[in-house]
C-alpha cells in the first residue's frame, strides 16, 4: 500500500494517473525487487527510455542526514539514478543520485531543493523534474538538471581508479595480463563478500583472516584464496597465468578495495560491488587495452586485444527492440562479445522472462547460461572477462547464492564462449553438417576501415559476392545470416558509413542483404558519436531485421535519427520521439538506394520533392560537360598536376569545408584571375564567354536550396564531417542553365553574385538569392517551406544551431506558424466540401512547460483557416480540460509518450515535447499529411 502523502506527491507530478502508475513507474514490492540491494529499499521507482531511474524514499517521519546519506551511496554505487526523492509527510527533499559522496555532510552537500507538500510546491516539482520533464528531456535543461553530470558518477569514477590501479601494477613491474587478472579476481572475491555469499566466518576458516584486504596483504593467504577460487569457477574466468603475484602489487589492490590511493590517502569508502551494475563492471576490460592497438586516429584497428566499452544506454536500445515479445528460451549469439556486455543484459532479461512473477531457481538461470547464451571473440581476455561477467551475473540473481562451496560453475570457455577469428568458420559452433542457428543475434562488430584486410577476410570475401566499402559491417550482417534461421532476430551496432555512402559494392551488398533480412529498421546513431563512440572513425547505425512488421503490411523500411540533445554526454541518454521515425517503401529504395539518408533527415515532403527533382533535372556534372569543363580537384603536394588549365580564370571555386559561418549553406564564388587552389577546394574553368553560367552555378550552390540538397543526399554531410565532396556538387540537380540565364530568377541570381563580396553579403541578400533559386525551380509553396527549413536543419550541425534546436518553441511565433501551415494543408482538403473551415488555437504556456498543444476544430463555416493564441498558465489542466473526450485519453498519452496526435468528433489535438525542432512548417505538413490518412483510414 503506497502512503498517502507519497501518492499525492507521485500524482501531482505525472508519476501516477488516473489508471495506475505511468510507463515505466513501479511501486513498493515491484520496486525494491528491481534493484541491487543492501538497505535501502524504495518505495517506489520510474525508469526512463535510456534505463535512467529515479527513486522515491518514503518516511513517515523527517529521515536523520545520516539515513539520506547511507541511502544516497548505495544510489550513486548503482549509477543510474539521477535523482533521490525523500518523500515525508511535510515535504519532498531531492538529492542528486550522480555526486559521488562526500566524507562528511554528504546530505547537504547533494542536496537539491525541498518541496512542501502543497499545491503550489508540488506543481513547482512537477515542473522541475517531473514525468513530462523527465520524458522529454526538458529537465537536464532546467536549474536543477544542469547541477547534474553522470561524469561524477561511479561508472566515471571506478574506471578512473581501475585504469590508476592497472598502471601502478604495470609500474611495479607487473604483466599487463597478469595485473589484469589480478584486479579481476580480487573484485569478484570482493563481491562475493559484499553479497555475503563469503562470509568473514568463511574467509578466516579458509584464509586465517576475516577481511579480503587482509588476505591480500599476506602472499600465502592470497595463495589459499585464489585455489578456492580457481577451484570453485573452473579457472577460466580470469587471464593471466593464475599465479599468485609479489606482495607489493597485493597490498596495492588491498588498498584500493579499502579505498586508499597509491599515496596513501582514503579517498571516502570502498565502492559496493554487490551493487553495481555487474555490465559497468565488465567494461574494466577497456582499460587494459595496449595504446598500440588502436590507429593514429583512434579507430579501432582489429588487433588481438581491441576491444571496447559500449555504453549500457545502448545495449538496453538493442535488447529492449529485439527481445521485445522474447519468450525466454531464445538462443542467443554475440560473434564480437568483447567483454560480454550485451550477452550479460541478455542473460539478466532471459532470466527474468522465465521466472515471469515468482523468483528464478537456480537451476532456471544454470540452465540459461549453460544453453541459451553464447559469445566469440578474436581476444582471449576478452573471452575471460565475457566468462567473468556472466558468472558473476548468474550470482547476482540467484536468490539464495549460499553456501559458497555449492556454487561450482561448469566452464563456459570451450562450451558457450569460444575464442576465434569470426571470419573462420569455427568448429565450436558448428551443429550436425553445418553451423548451428541461433533464436537472436545481436552485438557490436569493430567498423574499422583498412586498405588491406585480414587474411581471413579476404578469403572469405573470394568465396561470397557481399562485401561492404571503407569497412567490415556489411560483411559481417553477411556472416551473422549463416548463424540464423528464418525466424531468427537482429540487433547490430554497425558502421554507418556503408549505408549511407554511394559506393556500388555497398549498394549491391544492401540490395541483397536488406530483402533477406526484412522486415529491417534501421536507427541512426550519428548524432550521438560524440559520446557514444568516442574513438569512432566514422558515425553509427543500428540494424534490427525480422520484427515489428506483421503479414500483410505494406514493405517498408523505418528509419529513426536519434537527436542531438544538449544533456546526452552529461547524461548517457537519449529522447527517441515518433515524429523522428519516418519510412522508406523498399521497392522505392530499391530503385533509389542514394535515397535512404534522406530516409533518417527528412521526411515524406523532402521525399517528394527529392523526387521531382530527380526526375526533371540533369545533375551538374551534365550541366558541365555541355559546357566542355568538369569539377577538378585542386593541387596536391604529394601528387603534382601539370594540368595548368584547370587554374585558368573564369573559375567557379567551390569549398569542400562546410563552416558555421554561413550557417549551413555551401561556399562558392567565381574567381576572375588565374588561381591555384588546393585540395580542400574543387574547381571548374570556363571560357571568358560563359562567366554567367559560372555565376549562376555559385549562385545555386550558395542557397539554401543546394543545403537541403546536400543534406538529403551527401554522403557525410550532415551525419558526420561537415563537408561536401566533389561527387556530391557534381550530383546537384540543375535546371537546363541556358533557359535559367535568359529567365528572370535567373538574372537575378547572377546579380547577386556578382555584386556579392564575402562579409558584406548581408542576410537579406541571402534571402533574396532564396527567393530567387525557388523561383527559378519554380517550386510549390509546400516544398519552398521543406527548402527554408532544410537550411535552419542543415545548420544543427553547428553547437549555436543543435541548440536552438531544443530551445523552447515560442507559442507565439514557431508553434503559430506550425499551426497556419498545418491549417493551410487540411484546408486543401476541405475546398472541394466549401462548407466548413478549421480553426486552430494556440495554447499560450509557460515557456517551462515540457509539452506544446494546438487544438484544431472543424468548424461550420466555409471560410479560411483561422489561428487563435489561447492564453493557458497550466499543462495539465489543459490537457484534462480538452482531452477527456479524445481517444486515447491526451493526459495519460502525453505522459506516456510525450508526442500525441488525438482525434474527436470534430477536432484534432496535436501534443508534442517544447523543443522547436518538433514545431517547424516542415513537420506540419507530415503531420497533416497524417491527420488525413487517419481520417480516411476511420472511415
Amino acid at each position: 500500500m503506497t502512503p498517502q502523502p507519497l501518492y499525492d506527491a507521485l500524482e501531482a507530478t505525472g508519476y501516477l494517473g488516473s489508471s495506475g502508475p505511468a510507463p515505466g513507474v513501479s511501486l513498493e514490492r515491484d520496486a525494491r525487487d528491481a534493484r541491487r540491494s543492501r538497505n535501502f529499499q524504495p518505495n517506489a521507482a520510474w525508469r526512463g527510455q535510456s534505463s535512467l531511474k529515479v527513486y522515491f524514499k518514503y518516511e513517515p517521519t523527517t529521515p536523520s542526514p545520516r539515513a539520506v546519506e547511507r541511502w544516497r551511496q548505495e544510489v550513486w554505487n548503482e549509477g543510474v539514478a539521477p535523482m533521490l526523492w525523500v518523500v515525508s509527510p511535510k515535504a519532498v527533499d531531492v538529492y542528486n543520485g550522480f555526486a559521488r559522496p562526500e566524507p562528511k555532510g554528504d546530505a547537504k552537500a547533494h542536496w537539491l531543493g525541498t518541496f512542501k507538500q502543497s499545491r503550489s510546491q508540488l506543481r513547482k516539482l512537477e515542473l522541475a523534474a517531473g514525468r513530462l520533464a523527465m520524458e522529454t528531456g526538458r529537465f537536464w535543461q532546467d536549474t536543477m538538471g544542469k547541477k547534474l553530470n553522470r561524469n561524477t558518477g561511479v561508472d566515471h569514477h571506478l574506471l578512473r581508479d581501475l585504469a590508476r590501479l592497472a598502471r601502478d601494477l604495470a609500474g611495479a613491474g607487473m604483466d599487463r595480463s597478469d595485473a589484469q587478472s589480478l584486479i579481476g579476481r580480487s573484485i569478484f572475491a570482493q563481491y562475493l563478500v559484499d553479497r555475503r555469499i563469503v562470509t568473514a566466518d568463511f574467509l578466516e576458516d579458509t584464509c586465517g583472516r576475516t577481511a579480503l584486504s587482509d588476505v591480500l596483504r599476506q602472499r600465502t593467504k592470497s595463495e589459499h584464496l585464489f585455489d578456492w577460487l580457481r577451484a570453485t569457477f573452473n579457472g577460466d574466468m580470469f587471464p593471466g597465468n593464475g599465479g599468485v603475484p609479489g606482495t607489493r602489487h597485493l597490498r596495492r589492490v588491498a588498498d584500493f578495495l579499502d579505498a586508499v590511493d597509491s599515496k596513501g590517502q582514503r579517498t571516502l569508502f570502498p565502492y559496493q560491488f554487490d551493487i553495481i551494475p555487474v555490465e559497468l563492471i565488465s567494461s574494466i576490460y577497456e582499460q587494459f587495452v595496449q595504446p598500440d592497438s588502436r590507429s593514429a586516429t583512434g579507430a579501432r584497428t582489429g588487433a588481438p586485444t581491441d576491444v571496447h566499452y559500449t555504453r549500457l544506454s545502448l545495449v538496453s536500445l538493442v535488447l529492449e527492440e529485439v527481445l521485445r515479445e522474447c519468450s525466454g528460451h531464445e538462443t542467443i549469439l554475440d560473434l564480437t562479445c568483447g567483454s560480454g556486455v550485451f550477452l550479460v543484459e541478455a542473460l539478466r532479461r532471459l532470466v527474468d522472462k522465465r521466472a515471469g512473477e515468482g523468483p528464478p531457481t537456480r537451476e532456471m538461470i544454470r540452465k540459461t547460461l549453460y544453453e541459451q547464451v553464447f559469445g566469440m571473440d578474436i581476444s582471449p581476455d576478452a573471452v575471460q572477462i565475457a566468462a567473468f561477467s556472466l558468472y558473476l551475473t548468474a550470482l547476482e540473481l540467484d536468490p539464495n547464492p549460499e553456501p559458497p562451496d555449492s556454487l561450482r560453475f561448469k566452464p563456459l570457455i570451450g562450451r558457450t564462449l569460444f575464442e576465434g577469428d569470426m571470419w573462420v568458420e569455427p568448429s565450436a559452433l558448428a551443429q550436425g553438417t553445418g553451423v548451428r542457428k541461433f533464436d537472436v543475434i545481436v552485438g557490436n562488430p569493430p567498423w574499422s576501415y583498412s586498405r588491406t584486410p585480414s587474411p581471413t577476410l579476404q578469403a572469405r570475401r573470394a568465396r561470397t559476392d557481399i562485401r561492404g566499402s571503407r569497412g567490415v559491417s556489411l560483411d559481417f550482417v553477411h556472416l551473422a545470416t549463416e548463424y540464423a534461421s528464418p525466424g531468427t532476430r537482429f540487433g547490430l551496432v554497425l558502421g554507418a558509413t556503408q549505408f549511407f555512402g554511394r559506393s556500388p559494392t555497398s549498394h549491391h551488398a544492401l540490395q541483397r542483404l536488406i530483402p533477406e533480412l526484412f522486415p529491417v529498421t534501421l536507427v541512426s546513431l550519428s548524432n550521438l558519436t560524440n559520446w557514444l563512440f568516442p574513438k569512432a572513425s566514422m558515425p553509427g547505425i543500428v540494424l534490427f531485421a525480422r520484427q515489428r512488421q506483421s503479414v500483410g503490411q505494406a514493405k517498408l523500411i523505418p528509419g529513426f535519427q536519434v537527436p542531438w540533445s544538449s544533456n546526452g554526454a552529461r547524461t548517457h541518454t537519449f529522447q527517441v520521439a515518433p515524429s523522428d521515425c519516418t519510412t522508406l517503401p523498399l521497392n522505392y529504395w530499391r530503385r533509389r538506394p542514394e535515397f535512404l539518408k534522406a530516409t533518417f533527415l527528412g521526411g515524406h515532403p523532402d521525399a517528394d520533392l527529392l523526387d521531382r527533382l530527380f526526375d526533371k533535372h540533369q545533375t551538374m556534372h551534365e550541366a558541365l560537360g555541355r559546357f566542355g569543363t568538369k569539377l577538378s580537384a585542386g593541387f596536391t603536394v604529394a601528387k603534382r598536376t601539370t594540368n595548368r588549365e584547370m587554374y585558368t580564370a573564369p573559375l567557379l571555386i567551390v569549398k569542400e569545408s562546410v563552416t558555421g559561418q554561413y550557417a549551413g549553406r555551401v561556399a562558392a564564388a567565381v574567381g576572375d584571375k588565374d588561381t591555384l587552389f588546393t585540395k580542400s577546394f574543387f574547381g571548374a574553368c570556363f571560357h571568358r564567354n560563359d562567366r554567367d553560367v559560372a555565376c549562376l552555378l555559385a549562385g545555386l550552390l550558395g542557397s539554401s536550396l543546394a543545403s537541403w540538397f546536400f543534406l538529403m543526399t551527401a554522403s557525410d554531410f550532415g551525419l558526420w564531417r561537415r563537408r561536401v565532396k566533389r561527387d556530391d556538387v557534381g550530383r546537384l540537380r540543375l535546371p537546363d542553365v541556358g533557359a535559367a540565364l535568359r529567365s528572370d530568377a535567373g538574372q537575378r541570381i547572377v546579380a547577386l553574385v556578382q555584386t556579392a563580396r564575402g562579409e558584406a553579403v548581408e542576410k537579406e541578400d541571402w534571402q533574396l538569392l532564396d527567393e530567387a533559386v525557388l523561383d527559378l525551380y519554380d517550386l510549390s509553396a509546400d516544398h519552398r517551406i521543406v527548402v527554408r527549413d532544410g537550411l535552419t536543419r542543415a545548420g544543427w550541425q553547428w553547437r549555436e544551431g543543435r541548440e536552438a534546436s531544443v530551445a523552447p518553441a515560442q507559442s507565439g511565433e514557431e508553434v503559430m506558424e506550425y499551426a497556419r501551415v498545418f491549417a493551410s494543408e487540411i484546408d486543401g482538403w476541405l475546398q472541394s466540401t466549401k462548407r466548413n473551415r478549421l480553426r486552430a488555437e494556440v495554447y499560450d504556456l509557460p515557456i517551462r512547460e515540457p509539452l506544446r498543444a494546438v487544438r484544431f476544430v472543424l468548424e461550420a463555416e466555409h471560410a479560411p483557416p483561422v489561428v487563435d493564441v489561447v492564453p493557458c498558465d497550466n499543462l495539465r489542466k489543459l490537457l484534462d480540460r480538452i482531452g477527456s473526450d479524445l481517444s486515447p485519453p491526451l493526459t495519460e498519452s502525453a505522459v506516456g509518450h510525450s508526442e500525441v496526435q488525438c482525434y474527436g468528433r470534430n477536432e484534432i489535438v496535436v501534443v508534442k515535447p517544447a523543443a522547436r525542432r518538433h514545431w517547424m512548417a516542415a513537420c506540419a505538413l507530415g503531420d497533416a499529411t497524417q491527420a488525413v490518412l487517419d481520417g480516411l483510414r476511420a472511415r
